[in-house]
């Protein structure tokens, strides 16, 4: 689970190493094209703590050290990252004895020039891969109660008003659904796609995340039944979900 400091482990944490086997999801550290570098895991990461209110723009980010222990890569790695995100505009660089480097206060502005379709299609394809390959082999096995945490947020997101809070709870939603049916380490895997996401797609209208909610109520509910065939379904509906 992401928690309150916004680590997201496991990547600095002895135990199992690696994830169990998804149906569908032939290497489940791989992701689609070249994979991810130390570089862009910074980037993406920053982008998901962006998204799910873990930082705001004009925050103070951690130090390059912490940051690098929390992903279990090289500092100077996360140096090269930080200095990067500041000349793309995403992030700025202070000085003195109250600088540090800070989200930047244009970081939806900046992220909505970022929008590469291509990667996009790429990456929301190979999110879709792995949820329903998640979907097809936790059906009928998921424990009773596993499911209200979701559902928690399912009915929250039916509730919430401001944009940002669905676009946080949604976000939330599937990460915490990879970890119900898949584990922390499919949980991790998620959040790399997520977070590259978060700065190649452009935020969904507040509209259309309504509309994706109903699918993840479905979900929910033919989980719930051990109904794997409606579950998957429910899953490849959340893709194309529309307005009503």
């Amino acid at each position: 689970m992401v928690n309150a400091a916004g680590k997201f482990g496991p990547y600095n944490q002895p135990g199992p190493a690696s994830p169990a086997p998804v149906a569908g999801v032939r290497d489940t550290r791989a992701l689609p094209g070249r994979g991810q570098t130390g570089s862009e895991l910074v980037r993406s990461r920053i982008a998901l703590r962006v998204r799910l209110k873990s930082v705001s723009p004009g925050d103070r980010l951690p130090d390059a050290g912490v940051l690098a222990e929390e992903l279990g890569i090289g500092e100077i790695t996360v140096r090269r990252a930080l200095e990067g995100m500041c000349q793309d505009g995403l992030l700025d660089r202070r000085r003195g004895r109250a600088g540090g480097t800070f989200v930047a206060p244009g970081w939806d502005t900046v992220v909505a020039l970022m929008h590469d379709p291509d990667e996009a299609a790429s990456l929301d394809a190979f999110h879709l891969l792995l949820e329903c390959g998640l979907v097809a082999r936790g059906a009928g096995e998921v424990q009773s109660g596993r499911l209200d945490g979701l559902q928690a947020l399912v009915d929250e997101m039916a509730l919430a008003e401001d944009p940002a809070r669905l676009l946080e709870l949604e976000t939330r939603f599937h990460l915490d659904l990879a970890e119900v049916l898949g584990g922390a380490g499919i949980r991790e895997f998620a959040a790399d796609l997520l977070g590259r996401l978060c700065l190649v797609l452009p935020a969904p209208e507040p509209a259309v995340v309504r509309a994706r909610n109903r699918c993840h109520a479905d979900l929910l509910t033919e989980l719930g039944r051990g109904a794997m065939d409606p579950a998957v379904r429910a899953v490849k509906a959340h893709q194309h979900a529309r307005p009503s």
